[in-house]
């Protein structure tokens, strides 16, 4: 059951790139119309086909952005760590959601009414940059991931995936593990392989000393030769 509550949440620190280009006036409408949902670990933020209401703040936790493919693979597109916006594309686009979210842990969202930034937007430009800018950077991940994952072998989408959860998560104190951990399944479908064939290739690179893994735990211990093999492909 999905909770949402008015909480007094700092959003001039939980918001801070945005909270820097309104006016007082502005910061008041969206601290009055912002409300904060918790969501449970692999709980739905919202389902493919669903209308687009929403601009939705990852305050804490991990969330997945997924489509469910052919023969019922789902396609993980992205990962989302605070403090990212998503959800508001098909609301610009005016169409309704293609796509599937979920907290990959629990997680805090701050939902923002699109109605509420579509005002925003027409009155402040240096926000409609901001998040011209956000869909810009999007669109140029997208691009380059759909390249990699189309044309990179198997061994370089892998590598890829590790590196872009390291990238996107960080390491834990160690050093060398990532700050978070994916199932088989999960890390098959950021990777756009089979199960099967990702459990295999994170064999491989056990046997050659590049990673080590504990459970769902994978520590980097050779970051040069995974790069390495992400670029080569």
């Amino acid at each position: 059951m999905v909770k949402q509550q008015k909480e007094e949440v700092d959003l001039s620190a939980s918001l801070a790139e945005v909270w820097r280009v309104l006016t007082e006036k502005e910061r008041d409408v969206l601290r009055n119309n912002s409300t904060i949902q918790h969501f449970k670990r692999n709980e739905l933020i919202y389902c493919e086909g669903d209308e687009p209401r929403d601009m939705m703040c990852l305050l804490k936790g991990k969330v997945k952005i997924f489509k469910e493919g052919v023969g019922g693979r789902s396609q993980i597109i992205r990962m989302i760590k605070p403090v990212q916006y998503f959800g508001y594309r098909a609301n610009f686009a005016q169409e309704n959601y293609l796509t599937n979210a979920s907290a990959f842990e629990a997680s805090t969202v701050c939902m923002i009414p699109m109605t509420i930034v579509r005002n925003l937007l027409m009155s402040n430009p240096h926000l409609a940059m901001f998040f011209i800018r956000q869909l810009s950077l999007d669109l140029g991940i997208a691009d380059e991931r759909t390249v990699n994952l189309t044309q990179k072998h198997i061994r370089g989408r892998l590598a890829e995936s590790l590196l872009f959860l390291k990238d996107s998560y960080g390491l834990e104190e160690d050093g060398a593990t990532l700050s978070i951990y994916l199932s088989r399944e999960d890390l098959a479908n950021l990777s756009n392989m089979t199960t099967s064939n990702a459990i295999r290739t994170l064999s491989t690179f056990v046997a050659e000393r590049i990673i080590a893994i504990d459970g769902r735990k994978i520590k980097l211990i050779d970051e040069d030769k995974l790069r390495k093999i992400s670029k080569m492909g």
